[in-house]
């Protein structure tokens, strides 16, 4: 018999138990999907939660230096996912164009209106074209003037001077002024293609909306201190708040008068984009109604001046 190096009356242990619980302890076994699980489709809504919550998870583990793209890397993730090189970069686009302004929710925008407004679209234009046409339009609809001038983004103030105010009030053109009482008009035109550009534009109105809140103050602040007066002279307590009652209505209506400039600043900034979204010539358009303030203007110069 061969010897087997153990000692005897000790059985010989079974390789084979040894080796197979060496290996259920190393090697642990993987669960396997259910059947079917892996050509199971997903919903948009759900395609959506996975990818938004797996770049989640992305951005937590990854090096924020990995996370810099190029447009063409991009677009190249876009394809693998499914996504269309044209909407890929209309959103980038939009991206690009995008200010952050942080958006309000207290109770003043709630009851007295918003600050700012602002409206963007696709046209097929070029930027060059577009900021010409804009140009135009601000200052001859809106007699504004140029503030700055960057590669890809223009401002304008209203522009000043006696001639100026006359005109806006008397609204001589007809062209309504809605933007002119703004404190900047700006426009952002980034390409989004070699036939299209991005066109965002936005209002600055935190200064009309201080005046009419500070307007309507006042007016509460007169009545109070018109109660104060015939409480002092003796007067009945119901009839001496008759003034202060009188006030605080008036001076509420004075500050929720910034609601509807609101409302037509935003409609003027939607049409000018429906102008430029049709191709609108606007200088084209604009040269008749601008002759016709030229000689209105230079009445009002003769009035106001005398001849030369």
């Amino acid at each position: 018999m061969a010897d087997t190096g153990n000692s005897p009356g000790v059985p010989a242990p079974r390789p084979s138990q040894s080796t197979d619980a060496e290996r259920t302890t190393a090697n642990p076994p993987v669960p396997r999907p259910a059947p079917g699980a892996a050509d199971e489709r997903l919903g948009r809504d759900a395609l959506e939660r996975v990818l938004s919550r797996a770049a989640e998870l992305q951005a937590v583990d990854a090096d924020p230096s990995d996370a810099m793209l190029t447009e063409d890397q991009l677009l190249e993730v876009g394809r693998e996912v499914g996504l269309s090189p044209q909407h890929i970069r209309q959103a980038l686009a939009e991206e690009r164009s995008r200010i952050l302004i942080p958006e309000e929710h207290g109770s003043m925008a709630r009851v007295f209106g918003a600050a700012r407004v602002h409206a963007s679209r696709t046209v097929r234009a070029t930027a060059d074209s577009v900021f010409r046409s804009l140009d135009i339009w601000m200052q001859r609809e809106e007699s504004m003037q140029v503030k700055r001038r960057l590669t890809d983004r223009m401002t304008w103030e209203p522009r000043s001077g006696f001639i100026t105010e006359v005109r806006r009030g008397l609204n001589l053109g007809g062209f309504g002024y809605h933007l002119s009482k703004a404190e900047e008009v700006a426009a952002t035109v980034v390409p989004v293609d070699r036939e299209r550009v991005l066109v965002r534009l936005e209002a600055d109105l935190a200064n009309v909306r201080f005046q009419r809140v500070a307007s309507g103050g006042a007016v509460l602040g007169s009545g109070a201190v018109g109660t104060a007066v015939l409480l002092a002279l003796g007067f009945f307590a119901p009839i001496a708040v008759i003034p202060v009652g009188i006030a605080a209505v008036g001076g509420y209506f004075v500050s929720r008068s910034h609601a509807p400039l609101v409302a037509r600043a935003q409609t003027s900034l939607e049409q000018l984009l429906d102008r430029l979204e049709r191709g609108e010539e606007t200088g084209t358009r604009q040269q008749t109604a601008g002759s016709r303030e030229q000689l209105l203007s230079r009445g009002l110069d003769f009035f106001l001046k005398g001849p030369s």
